[in-house]
C-alpha cells in the first residue's frame, strides 16, 4: 500500500480497492480519485497487462482523468475507474461479472461503472444483476440516454476536430483537411465516417488489419502502420487507441498542426504536454474532447434524460475547447496545464 501512496499517479485519491475472488478468477482494481461533485463515475477496462503494478498504474490515471472529465463536463459526478485484469487467454464469464458487481455494490455507491476497452453493454447487464450501480446497459428507446457510449463519444471527438481546424487553420470546413486517425474502434471509426461524410482526407492505422481495410473501403482513407502513423504528414493526428502515445520520441517525429483524438491520457508525462506546446501544436486535452460517452452515461444513471439533452451538451464541447486554447496562448502555457488547471478548481483541488 505504501507504494501505491508513493505512486506519481496517486495524486491523493480518496480510495484504491483491490478486489480478488478465487471462484470466479476475478483479479480488479477500483481507484477512486474524487466524490467531490458525486459519486466517482468511470468505466470498467478488461484488459492483459504486463504486471499487477501496471494495472494500478492504468486504474490511477484513468481514475483522475475521470476527475476531470466529469468536472469539466458540467456533471455531478465525482471520478473513478477499474480495470479488470485479464488472464492470458482474456477469459471473461458472467460469473466473474456477477463477482465484479458484487465488488462494485460494496462500495455503497460511492463508484458508478460503465463499459470501456473490453467491456460492452452485454457486459454491463451481467454487472447489473448484482449492483444498481452501473449505466451504459442496453436501451430500447434511443431517444433516451444510455446503452453504447462510443457514438456518443466519437460524436465529440468529431465536434472537437472541427473546432480545432476552425482555431488553428481558419478552415470553415473540413473538405480536404487532412486527418491521421490511429485506432477506428468505436470511436476511432465513427470520427472517421463523420469525417469522410464531410469530405476530409483519412489515413487510417489499426491493429486489425481486417477492420482496418475494411473501413478504409468505407471511406476511402490510405492507410498507414500503427507506428508509421505518428508520422505522417498531415494537418491532424487524431489518437482513438491506447494512452500515453504522446512522448519526447513520438512528439519529435509528429508532422501535423493539431492532435486530437479520443484516447484517454494521451500525454505520457507533464513534460511531454510542454513538449507539444513548445513544438507549437495545438492540443485537445483527452478528458475534454473525448467527454461525449460520460455525458451519455451519466445522464442515463442520474436519471431519464433524452438524447436531444445529452446532444446538446456534448455540442458544448468545442466551446470548452476554445476557452482552454485562448487561455494557453494568453498564459503561455500548455493546454493540457490549462485543462487540469481549470478541473482541480473544480473539484476542490486548488
Amino acid at each position: 500500500m505504501t507504494a501505491i501512496w508513493n505512486s506519481p499517479d496517486f495524486d491523493a485519491h480518496e480510495s484504491v480497492h483491490l478486489f480478488a475472488d478465487e471462484k470466479t478468477g476475478l483479479r480488479a482494481v477500483i481507484a477512486v480519485h474524487s466524490s467531490h461533485l458525486g459519486p466517482a463515475a468511470g468505466g470498467t477496462r478488461f484488459w492483459r497487462y504486463a504486471d499487477d503494478a501496471a494495472a494500478v498504474t492504468d486504474a490511477l490515471r484513468l481514475s483522475r482523468g475521470m476527475s476531470y472529465k466529469n468536472a469539466m463536463a458540467g456533471l455531478p459526478l465525482g471520478g473513478g475507474k477499474a480495470v479488470v485484469l485479464a488472464d492470458s487467454g482474456k477469459t471473461k464469464t458472467p460469473e466473474m461479472l456477477h463477482a465484479f458487481g458484487r465488488a462494485i455494490e460494496s462500495l455503497n455507491g460511492r463508484y458508478v461503472t460503465a463499459e470501456d476497452v473490453g467491456m460492452s453493454d452485454a457486459d454491463m447487464t451481467e454487472i447489473s444483476k448484482e449492483t444498481r450501480h452501473v449505466a451504459g446497459l442496453p436501451v430500447a428507446d434511443k431517444n433516451v440516454a444510455g446503452g453504447d457510449p462510443g457514438p456518443f463519444t466519437a460524436r465529440g471527438v468529431y465536434l472537437g476536430i472541427k473546432a480545432a481546424a476552425r482555431y488553428r487553420l481558419g478552415a470553415d470546413s473540413m473538405a480536404g483537411i487532412h486527418v491521421a486517425i490511429q485506432g477506428i474502434g468505436s470511436v476511432g471509426g465513427g470520427v472517421a465516417r463523420l469525417l469522410a461524410a464531410d469530405g476530409a482526407r483519412l489515413t487510417l492505422a489499426d491493429i486489425d488489419d481486417d477492420k482496418l481495410q475494411a473501413v478504409a473501403a468505407e471511406t476511402g482513407a490510405a492507410t498507414a502502420g500503427l507506428h508509421e502513423i505518428m508520422s505522417v504528414e498531415a494537418d491532424i493526428l487524431s489518437p482513438n487507441a491506447l494512452g500515453a502515445i504522446l512522448n519526447k520520441d513520438t512528439i519529435a517525429a509528429l508532422n501535423v498542426a493539431i492532435v486530437a483524438g479520443g484516447a484517454n491520457n494521451q500525454v505520457a508525462t507533464p513534460d511531454d504536454a510542454q513538449r507539444l506546446f513548445d513544438r507549437g501544436i495545438t492540443y485537445a486535452p483527452d478528458y475534454v474532447i473525448n467527454a461525449g460517452g460520460i455525458i451519455n452515461v451519466g445522464l442515463e444513471y442520474l436519471g431519464d434524460m433524452p438524447v436531444d439533452e445529452v446532444n446538446k451538451r456534448i455540442d458544448i464541447i468545442p466551446q470548452r475547447l476554445t476557452a482552454i486554447w485562448d487561455e494557453s496562448k494568453a498564459d503561455k502555457i500548455p493546454a493540457a496545464a490549462v485543462a487540469d488547471r481549470m478541473a482541480q478548481h473544480l473539484i476542490g483541488r486548488r
